[in-house]
């Protein structure tokens, strides 16, 4: 017996870049993923949170998310599809069409909920799994993401976030283990940052709670689990050095920092109750991500570069939402308030969609030690000489006499 899973998480659906919808890249996403699932004759897949970038998603997000689950079950009638809500989602909104969604074979779980005796209520957290035959192959701890209360009391009265977690998972794993049947695997899903993730740079979606604090350890994930799906962190891995315990990453960059990452989900297989085989699956990349030039340059040297880049509408160049993704980079040794006007207007007619512009600065010695400044020394400060020496220290260069007049004159103005 054989049971075929892909893990995904944090689709972001609804999400713009740089002031960019992204719809034409999750519908490339989400088509990409049915056909991979037929594909791949799936029986299970694992959706680890954040389907929507925000808790109230646009009518044109949600309608994306319901037509991929109708589309995937037209295609796949033996799918079953289980999610867990994100730190970006609303529990009670994700689970609002669940009696409808129960006719596409998808589970959703967003909320904790309670016995009448005020205990977790387990077996709205556990999902039997079914293989093509509909045998029941495994269960898979659902747990969605944990607020403050979400998890069972401490017997000591003092409790942690961390400790809660723990508790939860150690829990959940004792009654799943005690009802499943032998040759049964155990799955969990989680929406957490896990002690040790590598984060994606300049990705602020990534949401880190308290500097990291509220990280869990890899202990909290039984050693009996076949396989843990986690979501959260966009970037996919394996954590704490074990092979089924792994994030999927997010299917679309969030950063330019992910240029040179591929994206993907994960296909897991099942057999007789123990993990077979683990395959990252990439997923293919509809919009580029362009940083020009690769390492900062001069202003004039950068729009130089940029109006080699090729004209709106030349031949693979028809369709301005797959035009590539730009940022620029420039090396700055003062302000140049027009730069901005200039690359917008170099751009103008190019195929490609400008996201930000990167200022560097030359990187600079200095020796002076600092030490705190008295009341005295404020009153001594020479404001010409205060912003002197915050230019030399962003730019590394001297004041320009230009702005060095300007600034004497209003000094003169205010003083008057």
């Amino acid at each position: 017996m054989s049971l075929k899973v892909i893990h995904t998480a944090d689709w972001h659906l609804g999400q713009t870049f740089f002031g960019y919808d992204r719809e034409e890249e999750h519908d490339a996403f989400l088509s990409w993923l049915t056909d991979t699932l037929t594909e791949q004759q799936t029986d299970v897949l694992l959706i680890a949170g954040d389907v929507f970038d925000v808790a109230n998603p646009s009518a044109s997000a949600q309608r994306r998310f319901f037509h991929f689950l109708k589309e995937a079950n037209r295609r796949n009638p033996h799918l079953q599809i289980v999610v867990v809500a994100g730190n970006h989602d609303s529990a009670a909104r994700l689970e609002s069409p669940i009696p409808l969604l129960e006719e596409l074979n998808t589970s959703i779980v967003g909320l904790i909920r309670r016995t009448e005796t005020g205990e977790i209520d387990f077996d709205s957290l556990l999902i039997p799994l079914y293989n093509k035959e509909r045998e029941r192959e495994a269960w898979c701890l659902a747990v969605p993401y944990l607020r403050q209360g979400d998890y069972p009391a401490s017997e000591e009265g003092h409790d942690t976030y961390i400790a809660g977690i723990n508790r939860m998972y150690r829990q959940l794993y004792d009654y799943a283990d005690a009802r499943r049947k032998p040759g049964e695997a155990l799955l969990a899903m989680g929406h957490l940052h896990a002690t040790g993730a590598e984060l994606s740079d300049d990705d602020r979606s990534e949401r880190i709670i308290m500097g990291g604090l509220e990280s869990v350890s890899s202990d909290t994930f039984d050693e009996g689990l076949a396989y843990t799906a986690l979501g959260h962190i966009h970037k996919a891995q394996r954590i704490g050095g074990r092979e089924n315990l792994r994030y999927s990453g997010s299917p679309l960059p969030m950063s330019f920092s992910e240029k040179n990452y591929r994206h993907q989900v994960v296909a897991v297989t099942l057999e007789n109750g123990c993990l077979s085989e683990i395959i990252p699956v990439p997923v293919p990349l509809l919009t580029d991500l362009h940083r020009i030039p690769q390492q900062p340059a001069p202003s004039e040297e950068v729009i130089a570069q940029l109006a080699e880049l090729p004209l709106a509408g030349t031949e693979g160049y028809e369709d301005p939402n797959r035009w590539p993704y730009v940022e620029v980079r420039v090396l700055m040794t003062e302000p140049d308030p027009g730069f901005r006007h200039r690359v917008e207007e170099v751009l103008a007619d190019k195929a490609v969609r400008l996201t930000s512009i990167v200022p560097s600065y030359p990187k600079r010695e200095d020796d002076d030690t600092l030490r705190p400044l008295t009341y005295g020394d404020l009153q001594r400060i020479d404001p010409l000489d205060m912003l002197k020496h915050a230019f030399t220290n962003k730019y590394g260069g001297e004041l320009p006499e230009d702005i060095e007049s300007l600034f004497k004159e209003v000094m003169r103005e205010v003083s008057l």
